[in-house]
């Protein structure tokens, strides 16, 4: 038997099988939590997904856009994974740098004039 479907698939078990979640019981409590859309509709766990759905993945800091390519019913490897989805999801902006000067790696703790100069310019930045 294949781990590519032409059956049914639950989206737990897809998202699972595309490694979007570590386990398949953590994708079911995502869709449960309400952080999973299908088509832009809040999916249940036990909904079922055909090639083109587009589903919304509410990940720690970020969301994540998925459209179905392939269904995948069991987990593979993360090459074979890869080919079963288009990942829509725009580019995070970088982080601005925050100006705090970097310390050599090793260079061991900072001195008491280094704390305070850092306090110093966290000071400036609140106030800013």
């Amino acid at each position: 038997m294949s781990a590519f479907s032409s059956g049914a698939v639950r989206i737990d078990a897809w998202l699972w099988a595309i490694r979007a979640y570590k386990t398949r019981s953590a994708a079911t409590t995502a869709c449960r939590a309400g952080h999973v859309r299908l088509n832009d509709k809040p999916a249940k766990a036990a909904h079922i997904v055909v090639p083109g759905d587009t589903i919304r993945v509410r990940q720690p800091g970020f969301e994540r856009i998925l459209e179905v390519r392939q269904l995948i019913a069991k987990r593979v490897g993360a090459e074979a994974a890869s080919h079963c989805f288009t990942d829509h999801t725009p580019a995070r902006p970088k982080l601005p740098a925050l100006g705090l000067p970097q310390r050599d790696r090793g260079a061991g703790r900072p001195t008491k004039k280094d704390r305070r100069d850092l306090d110093r310019l966290r000071e400036m930045r609140d106030d800013g």
